[in-house]
């Protein structure tokens, strides 16, 4: 697990480790200037001209200990004060005088120029307002200037809470960022301005965000190792669960044939389809695995015969939202008891009648909206939740009890008690028709054999970008399609297996 915290919880953490583990504040800022330097030594930069643009917090501290350390080093370094000298921490003024010591020249002013190397020391994670007047100007002018550019900690003017770049910020080829990853340098835009992210540890005691829920995380491989479902060897289909697939409609055969293919090869035992008849012999002949039941009409009987028989149900790809649609939706909403994951369609229909959210008979519903599809959902506009979609996702899975995973570039997936996820997968090349469907069928498989929604949400999302990932190194950004993500999925899953 990778904690993803922002510069508020990562702030406690530090202060934490300074006055429980003794370890005073210009030790962290020591050994963090001393693995930035190590990270730029590694990559083999030119260090003939360098300059450091330092600002009078604790991360302008960390600029003037990098100046030092690199003039050391035998570089050519510049170190340049942009902040107000009288605002100084205690811990910037030590390092400042250390930097003066060691030879090196202090400017008050950065010149925009060619550089070897520009160092953003400015604000980092202690960023809480917008920037503006000499400090955007000089942003703005860093960003003109040439050279390979580096972050300490966070790109200035990134919020870390999340990712919003307010007026400007500086735009980092790197980023050595300290102990964790911070939210706002993994989310659009701010993953832009970091540019490459390298987290290097200096010894900070994180221990205390696994206790306070609202800090993020994410997944590494070796987490989504341990997480898979166990086969014994003396097991049969019926182990590994019975998933209804609810999905289809005339000429939207595919939404089903993807969903169902991808909780196969996710490893549910049995899968049966419930779709328009028209759709069954294009579905027997693409998935012949697959038990095909067909309706021309709403048949509550069979409907509720079908919910009954499932281990978990998925509903609402390729959909549609007509009006038997809806009945079927309803019906399903009303009666399943058993996890149910409500993807596409079932979302819009669900925008459209806000009361089926009050009626659902447990907490065991996954809902999978991409951002316009939440925005239908919750009356609030794309851009509101791509700034505060954490908040938007606690408030909306506090209400309404159930498991939310919002698509996007950078997927998250919270539920009420649980750290919020944010997934580090997958790519570009996953932008196209289906992907969704692939997902919610990788979610329903994991449900299938008995992980809790949440768990299977959050492995679901992960495995779906390594899906991603693979297709994209076999086939390229621009050709991956969506059956191509179901069947990486197999492919993960055997590398994860061995």
């Amino acid at each position: 697990m990778l904690f993803l915290p922002d510069g508020r919880q990562m702030k406690a953490a530090d202060s934490y480790t300074i006055r429980e583990k003794k370890i005073p504040s210009l030790i962290l800022m020591e050994r963090a200037a001393r693995t930035f330097v190590e990270t730029v030594m590694d990559r083999g930069f030119d260090l003939s001209c360098v300059c450091v643009v330092c600002g009078s917090g604790n991360n302008g501290g960390d600029g003037f200990a990098i100046a030092r350390l690199l003039l050391e080093k035998g570089a050519g370094v510049t170190a340049v004060m942009v902040g107000n000298p009288d605002h100084c921490t205690e811990e910037t003024k030590r390092q400042i005088e250390l930097f003066k010591e060691a030879g090196g020249v202090l400017g008050n002013s950065f010149e925009e120029g060619e550089y070897s190397i520009l160092i953003d020391a400015i604000f980092g994670a202690g960023l809480s307002r917008r920037v503006e007047g000499s400090y955007l100007a000089c942003i703005q002018a860093m960003n003109r200037s040439g050279g390979v550019k580096i972050a300490v900690d966070v790109p200035s003017g990134v919020s870390t809470t999340n990712g919003e770049v307010a007026t400007s910020a500086f735009k980092a080829d790197l980023t050595v960022t300290f102990q964790c990853a911070k939210l706002g340098c993994t989310l659009d835009p701010g993953r832009d301005y970091a540019g490459e992210l390298v987290v290097r540890d200096i010894g900070v005691d994180t221990s205390g965000l696994e206790g306070d829920s609202k800090v993020a995380y994410a997944l590494e491989e070796k987490d989504a190792g341990s997480m898979l479902p166990r086969r014994r060897p003396d097991s049969h289909k019926g182990d590994y669960g019975k998933a209804l697939i609810i999905a289809g409609s005339q000429g939207m055969a595919g939404a089903a044939y993807l969903a169902a293919l991808a909780a196969y090869r996710t490893g549910a035992g049995l899968v049966q389809i419930y779709t328009p008849e028209d759709n069954r012999t294009i579905l027997q002949t693409l998935l012949p695995e697959a038990i095909i039941r067909c309706y021309d009409f709403f048949d509550e009987r069979e409907l509720l015969r079908l919910l009954s028989w499932a281990d978990v149900v998925s509903i609402g790809s390729g959909l549609g939202t007509s009006d038997k649609a809806r009945r079927i939706l309803q019906t399903t909403l009303e009666n399943v008891q058993v996890p149910c994951v409500v993807d596409a369609d079932g979302l819009n229909l669900l925008a459209e009648h806000t009361r089926y959210l009050g009626k659902l008979p447990h907490e065991n519903f996954v809902f999978t909206p991409h951002m316009k599809e939440m925005s239908r959902v919750t009356r609030r506009p794309v851009e509101e939740l791509k700034r505060n979609r954490l908040d938007v996702l606690a408030q909306f899975t506090g209400e309404y009890r159930v498991t939310c995973v919002l698509k996007d570039a950078r997927t998250c997936v919270c539920r009420q008690g649980e750290h919020p996820f944010v997934n580090l997968s997958g790519n570009a090349a996953m932008a196209k028709a289906g992907s969704g469907d692939v997902l919610a069928g990788v979610i329903t498989g994991l449900l299938a054999q008995g992980m809790s929604c949440f768990d299977s949400a959050v492995l679901g999302v992960y495995l779906h970008g390594l899906a991603g990932d693979a297709a994209r190194e076999e086939k390229g950004i621009y050709s991956v399609l969506a059956r191509d993500l179901a069947d990486a999925v197999g492919t993960v899953l055997k590398r994860l297996e061995e």
